[in-house]
């Protein structure tokens, strides 16, 4: 996950972060509890390294971070945005999940074009700020 610099000197988060590929039938039958996506998040690391531009022959690591999730208004929204996600795919269908959804988590397209169909949860910058800046 890369970090930039702003002209005003501050170290931000550069982009949004996949965490996992949307299963509409899967979402649509388990909830946030037993959830492939709660699952990802307890296991998964952030490397969040500082991006110095596009031919960069190295990296330099910021730090390792985990997804607080005994954080519990951190769990708390993360289980809301799941739970939007399902109710979108129940009543309206899997098609209608925008990128405009979710507080910290996201569903998006994921795959090259603007028609992909395959979709994925995506970690928002406000969310990565929060557990690389505490922001």
């Amino acid at each position: 996950m890369s970090l930039k610099y702003l002209k005003s000197g501050e170290l931000t988060v550069k982009e949004t972060m996949a965490i996992t590929m949307i299963d509409p039938y899967n979402v649509l039958h388990t909830p946030f509890e037993e959830s492939h996506l709660l699952q990802k998040l307890k296991k998964m690391l952030i490397f969040a390294r500082i991006w110095e531009g596009s031919d960069e022959p190295c990296s330099i690591l910021y730090g390792i971070y985990e997804f607080d999730l005994e954080n519990k208004e951190l769990y708390e929204q993360i289980k809301e945005d799941y739970e939007l996600v399902r109710n979108v795919i129940k009543t309206r269908g899997f098609d209608a999940l925008t990128g405009k959804m979710g507080v910290y988590i996201q569903p998006r397209t994921k795959g090259t074009g603007h028609g992909s169909k395959t979709r994925a949860f995506y970690a928002r910058k406000n969310l990565l700020k929060k557990i690389i800046f505490g922001k």
